[in-house]
């Protein structure tokens, strides 16, 4: 792969990015000049990266004339320690720009919206839901992120049947994305009088925030009921009939809101959320019709797949998809997930260099 000629083109459209941003019409034009400095914001940091490449091609050339000329053993001796420095330079910034010409979601950047389900096994997965929670909770607070709780369905023992956090920070969609899947855990649960292990699951879902331009939704698609909200929330909640339920016809996907006072925000929430659900489920119809390529990646997003066991007894999470193990699951169900997350980010990586 030629890493110069890549980045070249990258740099002569930022060189020509900025001379438009100097044009007096489109500086008039906020929109087309808002979208020009987006652009220009993105290509920065590959462009400045990339000069310090070409200045450390240089130094090597610089280095190695010196050497082949061998005049002066002073000289020569301080060029050889500058080319192995240089070396190493080149090294490291060969892979910092290959990782920089993947292909990026769009979405990375993006708030986003994570869903827990409780899947078979009855009461203890019903648990096992509210301890993926919580394990995302704790990660969300050592992220320094927001989070705010949009619809909650409790079940018995203490459990979830259903959760649904609304999570806002920086590069939220790009660390949780590969969370989607079913989880599976083996342990003996509280009720089990006779010990023995246990194997239960929950769903997890994660879907960025999608704003209007990508997702348009039509008022005669809907369907908007309101209800009394149910479960934590102050005393306001069996009051008034402040939770909304909005169905999208087309598609059948059904959101609900319950978490504010004001039926309006509850409203407004519940569409954001009913924005993404659809844009999942395009995703997944999408990615459907490119099932072969899909398989080869780290990821999918298909709620279907087995992506990680908890192992209780022997303090273990395995993540099947890049076979990683960690004899930690103390710590990660503390919230102290960033391993499991880089090694499926630096998984996905890998697999998306194999297509440049």
């Amino acid at each position: 792969m030629d890493i110069v000629s890549k980045f070249k083109d990258l740099e002569r459209k930022f060189i020509d990015v900025e001379r438009q941003m100097t044009n007096p019409a489109i500086i008039s034009d906020v929109s087309t000049y808002n979208e020009l400095n987006r652009t220009r914001t993105e290509l920065e940091e590959p462009v400045k990266k990339f000069r310090e490449y070409i200045n450390v091609l240089d130094g090597l050339t610089d280095a190695e004339n010196i050497i082949d000329a061998n005049e002066d053993k002073e000289l020569v001796e301080m060029a050889r320690e500058e080319l192995s420095t240089l070396k190493d330079k080149k090294e490291r910034l060969d892979r910092e720009l290959l990782v920089m010409l993947i292909p990026k979601d769009p979405n990375d950047r993006n708030n986003a919206y994570l869903e827990v389900r409780s899947g078979t096994g009855g009461e203890e997965a019903a648990i096992f839901a509210r301890d993926l929670f919580d394990m995302y909770s704790r990660y969300v607070q050592r992220m320094g992120w927001s989070a705010e709780l949009i619809d909650e369905n409790e079940a018995d023992a203490g459990g979830l049947a259903k959760v649904v956090l609304y999570i806002k920070g920086n590069g939220v969609y790009s660390r949780l994305k590969f969370e989607s899947g079913i989880h599976r855990v083996q342990r003996v649960p509280v009720t089990e009088a006779s010990g023995r292990l246990h194997t239960s699951a929950a769903t997890v879902a994660v879907m960025p925030e999608i704003d209007n331009v990508v997702v348009n939704i039509e008022n005669k698609d809907l369907k908007i009921d309101t209800y009394r909200a149910s479960g934590a929330g102050g005393q306001h909640i069996n009051k008034t009939d402040s939770a909304v339920r909005i169905t999208h016809l087309p598609t059948g996907i059904v959101v609900a809101c319950q978490d504010e006072r004001s039926q309006h925000k509850n409203k407004d929430k519940a569409m954001s959320l009913l924005k993404s659900k659809i844009w999942e489920a395009q995703e997944e119809d999408r990615q459907s019709k490119e099932s072969a390529q899909r398989k080869q990646m780290v990821g999918s997003g298909d709620r279907s797949e087995k992506i990680r066991t908890y192992n209780y007894p022997q303090n273990r999470v395995t993540d099947h998809r890049i076979n990683l193990t960690l004899y930690k699951l103390d710590y990660i169900m503390n919230g102290d997930l960033d391993e499991l997350i880089d090694g499926l980010q630096s998984a996905d990586q890998l697999e998306k260099l194999k297509n440049i």
